[in-house]
């Protein structure tokens, strides 16, 4: 199986690029995203992994509505569940620190018009309007518990009455990481505005779905 854990063969050093104005020491920064596409074009192996696909399958089927007005997934990648979510959205915002992964991302979505890809840093830059879904896919446990909760704060605020929020993330710890996948669905559960409506577990990966209360 390959997955989060492909990560140690490509560990890149963690270099201290980042704005104390805009990113907590303890966040992974962009230039660690990008040394990582450097080395490898897609370096979690979402394109080929069956744990991948077996995880976009999942969070696919959890999401309760066929289809949303206004989505955002925050750290897209190189676009594979971009592409996949697409059809169900009118709109889908798609962010990501990593220029390499971002380029990638809008060649395999090109046909796509509802999807629109642009280069953020979160929490710090997250952009404005209301979503009814968003998708925060394997991207949490990169940041520091104060840029965490401070992207709690401005998830839930972003998120229309009603709206979904579902989060999927590796739980085996990586040293790299700031958090676990623990961690963050934790301080999840615990987000004032959120319901909790479903979660499962699974050997190496949780997922939980919310609601704007």
């Amino acid at each position: 199986m390959t997955g989060r854990s492909d990560l140690h063969e490509l560990e890149a050093p963690m270099p201290e690029d980042a704005s104390p104005d805009s990113l907590s020491p303890d966040s992974l920064p962009a230039r660690y995203f990008d040394d990582m596409y450097e080395v490898h074009q897609d370096p979690w192996n979402f394109e080929t992994s069956p744990y991948e696909a077996g995880k976009y399958d999942r969070t696919l089927a959890a999401l309760p509505n066929g289809r949303y007005v206004s989505a955002l997934e925050v750290g897209c990648s190189i676009g594979v569940l971009t592409a996949r979510l697409a059809p169900r959205c009118t709109q889908l915002l798609s962010l990501d620190l990593s220029q390499r992964a971002l380029d990638r991302a809008r060649a395999r979505c090109a046909s796509l018009p509802q999807v629109r890809f642009e280069r953020r840093q979160m929490p710090a830059e997250f952009p404005p309007g209301r979503f009814d879904l968003l998708v925060l896919s394997e991207v949490l446990y990169y940041l520091s518990p104060a840029d965490l909760q401070l992207m709690l704060e401005r998830s839930v605020g972003a998120l229309l009455p009603a709206g979904h929020l579902i989060a999927v993330h590796w739980t085996p710890a990586v040293h790299d990481y700031p958090q676990t996948g623990d961690q963050v669905h934790a301080a999840l559960l615990a987000a004032p505005g959120l319901k909790h409506l479903y979660g499962e577990r699974h050997e190496q990966y949780r997922l939980d779905l919310f609601e704007r209360s």
